[in-house]
């Protein structure tokens, strides 16, 4: 369902592949620090090729029975952000959650909103979905511009929502609705 798509000149967009855990371990590890502040706590495992594998093999499971989508941002060889459309529900509920991150070196050059922009036209034109759901920490401006460019209103605030960095931490909430 999701095709690989051209972001700018540099960077595109394409499912991830089991090929890719080398990539992704090197991008996590990369920008470690850079996303600290924006993630939970990680295992050290999970910054190892293998770690990353693994949870690549899953994560594609998911996109065959239509559950997820795990995207890369990539710039020639190098993994330069992931995107997930992920916990999708069918039935009459049709909605999945979105979560993203770009490297620290391309940040600012708005290939999340590209890439945000056409996750939600794939999920409208190509998936059927009727909404999309994601979150940002109250202090994350940057990843609120992103989701508001792509059509999403905040509908609320969860208190102590996510553990992030150590703490539990309140998060916006945001969705798009994609159908009338």
């Amino acid at each position: 369902m999701f095709e690989s798509c051209q972001l700018n000149e540099e960077v595109s967009m394409r499912l991830l592949r089991p090929s890719d855990a080398a990539a992704l371990d090197a991008a996590y590890t990369r920008n470690r620090e850079y996303l600290s502040c924006w993630e939970p706590v990680r295992p050290e495992a999970y910054y190892t090729e293998a770690w990353q594998a693994a949870d690549i093999a899953r994560r594609l499971v998911e996109t065959e029975t239509g559950g997820g989508y795990p995207l890369a941002l990539c710039a020639g060889q190098a993994l330069v952000g992931r995107f997930n459309l992920a916990g999708i529900v069918r039935g009459p509920f049709q909605s999945a959650g979105l979560g993203y991150w770009v490297d620290s070196k391309y940040a600012g050059r708005g290939l999340a909103s590209a890439a945000v922009q056409a996750i939600v036209e794939t999920a409208r034109e190509k998936l059927g979905l009727h909404r999309i759901e994601a979150s940002t920490l109250q202090h994350n401006v940057g990843s609120q511009r992103v989701l508001l460019k792509a059509g999403f209103r905040k509908i609320g605030m969860a208190p102590r929502y996510l553990k992030i960095a150590r703490e539990w931490q309140d998060h916006n909430l945001y969705q798009v609705l994609l159908h009338d």
